[in-house]
C-alpha cells in the first residue's frame, strides 16, 4: 500500500522498529492511540542491535535497582508469552565465575541474596561436576543464578510486532525519515510520504542523533560496533541447550567481561562475546578494523583456557551495535551488556507509553 493511500495522522508516531520501538509501538496501541511505527530497513533486518535469535537474561547485577528492575522484567515477559501463546524464554541458569574477592562478584551475591532470588554457591569440585567441559581456574570463585536463562530474540521481535498490529498498530518498513518538522501535529517526512501526529517517540538507536541534527538537537551518544562470533564444538552438543548447559558470565578474565550463551542459533556453534567495542558508524558497521581482531583474540585466549571442548578460531562472526551514553561509556560496558535492551525492554517502553498516553 502506497504511503499517499494511508491516513496519514496518527495519536503517535514512533521512529525505529527495534525491540524498543516495537514495545513502545505495542503499548501505545494497546492504550487504545493510533500508532504508526516506522522502520528504515524493510524488515526482519540485521542493520542495528536487535536482529539475531537469543539474549541473556538474568538478574544477577552489582546494583540492587537493576535486580529489582528485573523482577518486574519477567513478570512482563511472561505476561507476553501468555498474551501471544508463544513461547520466549527458556531457563537455563547462569554461571558467574570471578577470581575469590572479586568485588563486583560479591556485589552480585549481594543482590541476589537481598532479593532473594535462587541461587547456588559452587565449589571447585562441585563445579568440576556438574560442568566437566569448563575448567574453573584455581583460585576462582562461582555461582549459579537459577533464574537467568535465553530470551529468543527474533521471535520475541517478531511477536510484539504482530501483536501491535493486532491491536491496529500500523507498520511501515522500507522507509527512510528525511525530515522532521515539530509543531502541534509533529510532521515527518519519509522516502515514501509524510505522516503528522500528536506525539513523536524516537527508538533509532545508533541512527538518533541524525534524526535530531536537523532540528539543531544532539544527544551525549556514542554507538559501538560490537563483534558476535560463533564457535563450533569438537563434539556437537557438548555446550548445547539441549543438554541443559547454562549461560555464562565472566567477570575477570579480562579487561571488560566475557559472556557467553549455550549452543542454539547455529547448530553445534556457541555465541561467546566480549564486552567492549569501537565507536563506528552505523551505516559503515561491516567495516573491519584492528580492535575487531584484537577483542577476537581475547575470547580466543579465553575459549582455549576455559572452554576446551571448543576450536579456538571463530566459525563465524557477526556484528551488533551498541549505543550508549558518553558520560557512562565506561561504567556501562563493564556493568551492562547487548542484553540490557532486551532485558528490561517491557518495563521501560511500558512507564514510557503510559506517561505519552497521559500527556
Amino acid at each position: 500500500m502506497a504511503a499517499q493511500n494511508v491516513s496519514s495522522c496518527f495519536d503517535a508516531l514512533v521512529i525505529g522498529a527495534g525491540i524498543q520501538g516495537s514495545f513502545t509501538a505495542y503499548h501505545l496501541a494497546k492504550n487504545n492511540m493510533r500508532t504508526l511505527l516506522l522502520e528504515q530497513f524493510l524488515l526482519p533486518h540485521s542493520r542495528g542491535s536487535s536482529h539475531g535469535q537469543t539474549r541473556i537474561i538474568r538478574k544477577t547485577y552489582d546494583k540492587n535497582f537493576y535486580t529489582q528492575m528485573m523482577i518486574e522484567c519477567y513478570q512482563l515477559w511472561k505476561q507476553l508469552e501468555t498474551e501471544a501463546n508463544v513461547t520466549l524464554y527458556r531457563q537455563t541458569g547462569l554461571i558467574v565465575m570471578a577470581v575469590e574477592g572479586n568485588l563486583d562478584f560479591q556485589a552480585r551475591v549481594r543482590t541476589l541474596v537481598q532479593n532473594q532470588v535462587p541461587m547456588e554457591s559452587l565449589t571447585s569440585e562441585d563445579f568440576s561436576k556438574r560442568f566437566p567441559a569448563v575448567n574453573l581456574p584455581l583460585g576462582s570463585s562461582a555461582i549459579i543464578d537459577k533464574t537467568a536463562g535465553v530470551l529468543y530474540a527474533d521471535r520475541a521481535l517478531k511477536t510484539v510486532q504482530d501483536l501491535f498490529q493486532r491491536f491496529g498498530g500500523m507498520i511501515r518498513d522500507g522507509e527512510k525519515v528525511v525530515d522532521i518538522q515539530p509543531g502541534s501535529l509533529v510532521s515527518v517526512t519519509t522516502t515514501a510520504g509524510m505522516y503528522r501526529a500528536k506525539n513523536l517517540v524516537i527508538t533509532a538507536g545508533p541512527w538518533a542523533n541524525k534524526l535530531l541534527n536537523p532540528m539543531r538537537l544532539q544527544l551525549p551518544l556514542k554507538t559501538l560496533r560490537i563483534a558476535v562470533p560463533y564457535w563450533k564444538e569438537k563434539v556437537p552438543g557438548t555446550y548445547g541447550i539441549s543438554k541443559s548447559f547454562p549461560c555464562f558470565l565472566v567477570l575477570n578474565q579480562a579487561r571488560h567481561h566475557i559472556y557467553g550463551l549455550p549452543s542454539n542459533e547455529y547448530p553445534g556453534l556457541m555465541k561467546i562475546c566480549y564486552h567492549h567495542g569501537i565507536e563506528a558508524e552505523p551505516d559503515e558497521r561491516d567495516v573491519t578494523s584492528q580492535t575487531h581482531f584484537h577483542d577476537i583474540k581475547v575470547l580466543a585466549d579465553f575459549v582455549s583456557e576455559y572452554l576446551p571442548g571448543l576450536d579456538p578460531t571463530p566459525a563465524i562472526v557477526e556484528s551488533c551495535m551498541y549505543t550508549v551514553t558518553v558520560s557512562s561509556l565506561l561504567q556501562w560496558l563493564a556493568k551492562s551488556c547487548v542484553n540490557s535492551a532486551w532485558e528490561s525492554a517491557l518495563p521501560t517502553v511500558s512507564h514510557l507509553s503510559k506517561s505519552v498516553v497521559s500527556s
